[in-house]
């Protein structure tokens, strides 16, 4: 009998982060301060984020300890099954050994409270008594209403609206672990309020969400703002996924030829993929492919500009280079909303720009006509992110069956998608729409980046 999954102890549960920074073959370009346009310092990014989460985001040391507080947390669910897709692969016809490691496990239902308890940790010891924050599905949104619930800190949550309204009980779980919840653009900033006055129907967009909880924590005392992605210290918070797969990988003696995952910010895709660029950035693993996959409705490293752009609608936050579709990019409300971001994380972005990265675009209902496939296979359902990775996944594997390869594919599988059933009914239904972002209006908001002297 063929093993289908894969478990590590929870005494083989990484100690430490893995921070690609210090591997980088150059540094990362300087963040600026939206207010001056000159480099940001920390003292001006501390308003909103804890001086810790501040000095992970710049460390180049490439190991960071996990402090035993947090490794207590992540046991409730670390280290998550690592599961061979046998199944799928026989209804595929091809020699490919395809892996996935589910992340659907923990109590948010996603990879994001691999660094939503980290955060919530930090801001706790500093003082912090408030968190605010965006969410576009509500996975990052219900994580950190999960995280600060474990350290008895407030939580305020902005919500892309059409995700507000497509995703109820995302919403619901956020009110469950004692969070607020508003739908954005809201009334209640004055970010919120300029939307709303020029379209009092405005869908939302994850930038505009960004901007109502960056204004919201920058203006009350004690209260921090958190992002569930981009970041640098966030992509390393999530590496435990990416190492704990190394582990569980050698234990079947393989390794990957292949690595995917969904990009929106890019967090769950430097979870999975870091550990391993980390052996093809040392030489070890050259011929290792790397492969992030977007919407083609939001196409931000196949269609975006590697650019300086603020990570926000209003102009609020930090301007830092990344591939971006510029700050005042709205995107259509398809129903893989953690995928609707304007920008990539800067390393994600970096990355691609040097050509050590791949990345794709699919369409959503071929995207849902994959993770059917894969739930009738392999039984999970996934959220409508993770199958754009399960997508490509199923594309590369068909190649296999052409070329008679026998390549190992790991793909992170970063979150369930119980909560998304209304989209799969609507794709049943041949009810979505596939959605192709003109190319003639990416190129009017590139047109208003800021201009950025670089020192």
């Amino acid at each position: 009998m063929e093993k289908t999954k894969i478990f590590l102890d929870e005494n083989d549960m990484p100690k430490r982060w893995y921070n690609i920074q210090a591997d980088l073959p150059k540094p990362l370009p300087p963040v600026y301060s939206p207010r001056t346009l000159k480099r940001a310092t920390l003292e001006e990014l501390s308003v909103i984020f804890p001086m810790e989460i501040l000095k992970q985001e710049v460390s180049q040391e490439r190991w960071i300890n996990i402090p035993k507080e947090i490794l207590d947390i992540y046991a409730v669910w670390r280290p998550s099954p690592l599961y061979r897709a046998v199944r799928l692969e026989k209804a595929l016809k091809t020699p490919a050994k395809i892996y996935f490691k589910w992340e659907g496990v923990s109590p948010a239902g996603s990879h994001k409270p691999n660094t939503a308890v980290p955060q919530a940790y930090y801001n706790m010891k500093e003082g912090t008594q408030t968190i605010t924050t965006e969410t576009g599905a509500g996975q990052w949104g219900s994580a950190l209403s999960y995280a600060t619930s474990l350290f008895d800190i407030t939580c305020r949550v902005y919500m892309v609206r059409v995700s507000y309204d497509q995703k109820p009980y995302r919403r619901n779980l956020i009110h469950l672990w004692g969070a607020e919840v508003f739908p954005s653009p809201s009334d209640r900033t004055n970010s919120g309020r300029s939307m709303l006055q020029e379209d009092p129907n405005h869908p939302g967009s994850l930038g505009i969400a960004i901007s109502e909880a960056v204004e919201d924590a920058a203006t009350h005392d004690e209260t921090k703002y958190s992002l569930g992605s981009v970041l640098n210290h966030v992509c390393m918070h999530q590496t435990v996924l990416g190492l704990e797969s190394k582990e569980q990988l050698k234990m079947e003696e393989s390794y990957p030829d292949i690595v995917i995952g969904c990009v929106g910010g890019g967090s769950n895709f430097s979870g999975i993929s870091f550990p391993f660029l980390h052996d093809k950035l040392k030489g070890d693993k050259k011929d290792l492919r790397v492969v992030a996959v977007e919407p083609y409705s939001c196409p931000t490293l196949t269609k975006g500009m590697y650019a300086f752009d603020y990570g926000d609608s209003t102009k609020l936050g930090p301007i830092a280079k990344m591939y971006t579709l510029g700050h005042d990019f709205v995107p259509p409300g398809i129903h893989a909303g953690g995928l609707r971001y304007h920008g990539d994380s800067p390393i994600v972005s970096a990355l691609y720009d040097q050509k050590i990265i791949e990345a794709q675009a699919y369409h959503q209902n071929e995207v849902f006509e994959a993770a059917i496939l894969f739930a009738q296979t392999e039984g999970h359902v996934l959220a409508p992110e993770t199958a754009h990775a399960v997508k490509s996944a199923i594309e590369e594997a068909k190649k296999c069956k052409q070329t008679g390869e026998e390549k190992v594919i790991l793909f992170s599988a970063s979150g369930h998608g119980h909560f998304d059933l209304t989209s799969y009914e609507l794709y049943r239904d041949g009810k979505l729409a596939d959605y192709e972002y003109p190319a003639e209006l990416v190129k009017q908001s590139l047109q208003r980046l800021p201009k950025i002297e670089e020192d």
